[in-house]
């Protein structure tokens, strides 16, 4: 890119109407990285995770894999287990409200005071056409509502249209790409969780991504960043070569306020990987940023056009998570001071973006990757969707 480019218009960061069409046609179809398969750690551990407005239930099945559902009962609707809860099934899922039971894997298994007779549609219906003319359900048609479940390097994802994805065979591997062989050496499944921050940001999921698809920003908003990495603040942070890593000031090799540790750097990392940092983002939801001994990854949570909660997770190796001294704030801390800059500017953008006179910015060529997030919202929601909302608001 070799001069300025237009931005989304204003109407895909404040529109509530756009922001519908992003649940629908990017946050219901694509996979959805919710959190760490160390959450369920054995047979019938369950979270609930909300995800563009849907609660959402997964659970650890017996046989040590991964199933997830609507946090739905099929009976009345009920809501299976408390918004934002966790714990462990035993028996089976049972509903609170008639005691419906069903299996981990979602199936019914009893409903009290009805037998299998009862759960079986009659051999002619009552009346033709919908079953809502009274004609009972089969019980295979009693099953959970599914969502579907995949892990990559101990991240959990999840797709609300499962049976859509699929016929259109959109496996999480297909919308992983090349990342899992750039990130081939880093030891991902064996990293455990150290420490946790939520951050509620008052700004647009999209602002976020567009934020840390550049380092454009990095020398004016972070400038204790820029000390440990120079590299950032040069020509605007332009000819970054993330595929191979960026390199620290001199004698700098991980992202903590000194540029060191007494971490370990986990084992297998090539020689540039030891001491470069590297990054990805994954749309819709998921930034993972890796060090040589820590890995921060961020799960962005939209619940509005101008509101986002971010999950910042602190990955370390467990076998320096079992040492006596072991510490983690040194990462965690430095993290926090960025993560709190990027989040207020932000904001700055989202209030700013509000104003009447606002109806798009501007790509400079630095930014070239930001334009990135113009294709892919694109392709999924269309000129068409916008020029329609544009429409019924001149």
């Amino acid at each position: 890119m070799s001069a300025l480019e237009r931005t989304l218009p204003r109407e895909y960061y404040l529109s509530p109407e756009l922001y519908a069409l992003e649940q629908e046609r990017i946050f219901w179809r694509e996979w959805f990285c919710v959190g760490r398969e160390e959450e369920l750690r054995s047979p019938g551990d369950y979270v609930v995770k909300r995800v563009a407005g849907e609660s959402i239930l997964v659970v650890r099945t017996r046989d040590g894999g991964f199933a997830g559902h609507y946090n739905v009962c099929r009976h009345r609707g009920s809501q299976l287990v408390p918004e934002g809860g966790s714990g462990r099934f035993g028996g089976g899922i049972r509903c609170p409200y008639h005691s419906w039971t069903y299996t981990l894997e979602g199936a019914l298994r009893t409903a009290p005071f009805l037998d299998a007779d009862e759960l079986r549609p009659p051999a002619e219906p009552p009346c033709s056409g919908a079953r809502s003319c009274g004609e009972s359900p089969s019980h295979d048609e009693l099953h959970l509502h599914p969502v579907g479940v995949e892990s990559w390097g101990g991240f959990l994802f999840v797709n609300l249209t499962p049976g859509e994805a699929r016929a259109r065979g959109y496996s999480l591997a297909a919308q992983l790409g090349a990342v899992p062989e750039r990130l081939g050496r880093y030891p991902l499944s064996e990293l455990r969780v150290a420490r946790r921050i939520v951050y509620e940001v008052q700004a647009n999921w999209k602002v976020m991504l567009e934020n840390y698809n550049e380092c454009y920003h990095c020398g004016p908003v972070h400038p204790e960043l820029c000390r440990l990495v120079p590299a950032f603040r040069e020509r605007g942070g332009s000819d970054l070569d993330w595929e191979r890593g960026i390199p620290h000031r001199d004698g700098a090799w991980t992202f903590t306020a000194t540029g060191t540790s007494t971490r370990a750097p986990f084992a297998g990392l090539s020689e540039d990987e030891r001491v470069r940092h590297k990054g990805e983002l994954i749309y819709p939801n998921f930034m993972l940023s890796l060090s040589a001994e820590h890995v921060a990854a961020f799960l962005l949570f939209p619940s509005g056009p101008d509101r986002t909660t971010i999950v910042n997770e602190f990955l370390f190796h467990p076998a320096e998570l079992a040492r006596p001294d072991f510490d983690p704030a040194d990462a965690v801390d430095f993290w926090d001071l960025v993560n709190r800059q990027d989040w207020a500017i932000c904001e700055s953008v989202q209030r700013g973006m509000g104003s009447r006179v606002f109806r798009s910015g501007y790509y400079a060529p630095m930014e070239s990757s930001s334009l990135d997030i113009r294709r892919y919202v694109g392709e999924r929601v269309g000129e068409s969707s916008w020029s329609s909302v544009v429409g019924r608001r001149s």
